[in-house]
């Protein structure tokens, strides 16, 4: 019955500022607005297939971090350091570490690059890697799993 995540919201201390932050990534389409609220509402991807919700100071003004992902695509995902550098935001790999060395969840397989948002929730850009599922593996740099598989 279940088909995926249709839509999430996060908790922010300024919804305009987090709105200009959020609407500087791609494929992150403004949807709605309700100043009343202190809310916004985004497509993420193409229209009908997600949403993002961002809302200030709800339900509480204490705002908890969170972590969310956006999937790319693999060939995305070696640009996207630059590409959030020339939007001024830092990257990390998951343990928080310098980005320049992506890790791999071998368990998916999938490799993926970090950012935090203007109220510190952690943001993930994560794709799909095409190789089998590795789990007996720890996670591990995405140069050595291409090693793994004499793709380098």
């Amino acid at each position: 019955m279940i088909k995926g995540i249709f839509e999430t919201h996060i908790n922010v201390s300024d919804y305009k500022k987090s709105a200009e932050f959020y609407e500087k990534l791609l494929n992150i389409i403004p949807l709605h607005e309700d100043a009343k609220r202190k809310s916004k509402f985004y497509w993420v991807g193409q229209p009908g297939q997600s949403m993002l919700g961002i809302r200030e100071n709800y339900p509480s003004s204490l705002v908890q971090r969170q972590h969310f992902a956006f999937k790319v695509d693999l060939e995305d995902i070696s640009s996207a350091k630059d590409y959030l550098s020339t939007l001024g935001i830092e990257t990390t790999n998951f343990l928080g570490e310098s980005s320049e060395d992506l890790l791999v969840f071998p368990f998916m397989p999938a490799v993926s690059i970090y950012f935090d948002d203007p109220d510190g929730h952690t943001i993930e850009f994560i794709a799909m890697l095409d190789d089998k599922p590795r789990p007996e593996l720890n996670i591990m740099k995405w140069k050595e799993w291409e090693i793994l598989y004499g793709r380098e």
